[in-house]
């Protein structure tokens, strides 16, 4: 197949055809990685703007600008039961293309002000449940005490970390597991007090290592004692700046030289793509978890059949295909944030629904068309006439597209995951944030001093300005603390770019063919041929570390 965006060719597996026979939907038209991109630009993960409920009036923060053309709830109003999203339900009008009329019914039917869950004080954050003490995070569970986050699970006391899971008091650090009191550590497991070191196991006082299992008090992949352990971290973390920055860069160079293993997951069989736990038949699929014979998606857990997907399980999901964050659905297909429903097609934030479609905002309905209330048999009527309509109108089988989607590019998750410039964004029919000039001013504080020790805490008070895209930030109390007591420095740059920057470090979902730097057995690898890692298959891997 030619990808109807890129014209460029791509494969439609048999598992692929097999499932969209299956769910009666056509083969995809466009290139695994434009469908991805068009899912996660569905789903803003970092902005939070001051705006009003508009049904109470009330202040509230939410992932809709005030300017926005969205009716939004806080959600505890949106939640209630002091309305109903089928009072806006509307007859579908067969002269009009479906993605016009669906756009119409977003413009009326409320939407959640923000996604946050059982959470205390916890106000500040995106996509959030049962945690505590959280502050400018996103896709956060179970945690406390977390500042600056992505993705983490089960943590507390961490700041500034990306894909972590049940760690501790951990800094700068990503796609670690079980991690205690580590610093600048990446696709490392059951830890502690490991600083600027990659792809350990089961290690504890390492400094600057890589590669290595079940090793204590290690510099530089060499035996130390304990006195030179802690003479040497005593130097890396002694609160300046240029010491931070230069261990910093020491560290992104080591990583150049050591062999990585080409994918990084455990306990799967028969799969492909990078960060899969616990996983059976997936292929092409990224930071998974204990799922089966799923394709083509990031995010999957204890799902099986789920396709072309972002963020589908986290209660289970089974026959999903073409969608964005689902909970614990079943045979859905272009669907976005509907949990514990089955039978759904192109429905938004729908929850306890079966066998809706075009729907928005609906609670345990059945037999929904634009949320209109039908029978069964006049809803199994209108179907097939709406997928003729939007065949004509050559929709059916798409997801919504990019002019249809509640957010700027720059807002969404596609950012983080695909970045693009406002030019390549808005050419492949996306919007795009300008900055707003509020947030961009000078600096109150004409210098930060190069060592914590000789910062005072009237820098809270402080507004600062980040030194790569100039975007104003602050330093809270709780964080201000934790660098005085690390021995770590103020850093120069906004949470923004410091999450970009980790980002970088993060392998692309995407894989390529290329040769183990060893044995030159054909690998399929998140690791780009041309870039400078050398990179191990997974034998040839283990007998280097092991």
């Amino acid at each position: 197949m030619i990808c109807k965006i890129t014209n460029r060719q791509f494969e439609i597996t048999p598992a692929e055809i097999a499932l969209c026979d299956r769910m009666g939907i056509p083969y995809p038209t466009t290139c695994r990685e434009e469908r991805l991109r068009t899912q996660l630009a569905g789903r803003n993960e970092w902005g939070l703007y001051p705006r009003k409920c508009d049904a109470t009036g009330e202040k509230i923060l939410s992932v809709y600008r005030p300017d926005s053309p969205f009716i939004v709830y806080k959600n505890e109003y949106w939640w209630g039961s002091a309305w109903d999203a089928v009072s806006y339900g509307r007859d579908i009008d067969f002269a009009k293309p479906f993605f016009q009329q669906f756009a119409e019914l977003q413009k009326v039917v409320p939407r959640e002000g923000t996604t946050v869950f059982n959470s205390t004080n916890c106000e500040y954050n995106h996509h959030i449940r049962e945690s505590k003490n959280c502050y400018l995070n996103s896709l956060i569970a179970r945690c406390e005490d977390v500042y600056y986050s992505y993705w983490v699970v089960g943590d507390k006391d961490i700041y500034d970390c990306l894909c972590t899971n049940k760690s501790t008091l951990c800094y700068w650090c990503g796609d670690i597991n079980n991690g205690y009191g580590c610093i600048a550590v990446e696709e490392s497991n059951n830890c502690s007090d490991c600083y600027f070191s990659f792809q350990l196991r089961g290690c504890d006082h390492c400094i600057f290592c890589t590669n290595l299992a079940t090793k204590s008090y290690y510099i530089f992949n060499q035996k130390c004692t304990r006195e030179e352990f802690e003479s040497m971290k005593n130097k890396l973390f002694n609160g300046s700046y240029q010491t931070w920055t230069q261990s910093y860069e020491k560290f992104s160079e080591m990583k150049k030289q050591t062999p990585h293993r080409f994918m990084h997951s455990l306990n799967h069989e028969n799969c492909t793509g990078d960060h899969i736990y616990n996983c059976k038949n997936c292929h092409d699929c990224y930071d998974s978890f204990n799922s089966e014979d799923c394709l083509n998606g990031l995010s999957y857990d204890s799902s099986k059949d789920v396709h072309n997907s972002y963020s589908a399980g986290w209660t289970g999901c089974e026959v999903i295909y073409g969608c964005t964050v689902m909970r614990g659905s079943q045979d859905c297909a272009f669907c976005t944030y509907c949990w514990y429903s089955s039978e759904l097609r192109y429905c938004d934030s729908c929850v306890s629904c079966e066998n809706c479609f075009g729907c928005i905002g609906l609670r345990h309905k059945k037999y929904c068309i634009l949320n209109k209330q039908y029978s069964r048999e006049e809803y199994e009527n209108l179907v097939p006439r709406i997928i003729e309509l939007m065949s004509r109108q050559g929709e059916w089988g798409e997801f919504f597209p990019p002019w249809l989607l509640p957010f700027a590019y720059n807002e969404t998750a596609a950012n983080d995951y695909m970045p693009l410039t406002e030019h390549e964004a808005v050419k492949l029919g996306y919007r795009w944030l300008t900055k707003n000039k509020k947030e961009y001013i000078p600096s109150t504080m004409a210098n930060i001093p190069d060592n914590i020790s000789e910062v005072s805490e009237n820098i809270t008070k402080e507004i600062l300005a980040c030194a790569h895209c100039s975007k104003n930030y602050k330093i809270i109390e709780k964080e201000l603390k934790f660098y005085k007591t690390i021995g770590l420095p103020i850093p120069r740059l906004c949470p923004s770019c410091r999450n970009a920057m980790r980002f970088a470090a993060h392998n692309p979902c995407k894989l390529y063919k290329r040769s183990c730097a060893k044995c030159e057995a054909g690998i399929e690898t998140t690791y780009v041929p041309d870039r400078p890692e050398t990179v191990y298959c997974e034998k040839c891997y283990l007998e280097t570390v092991y």
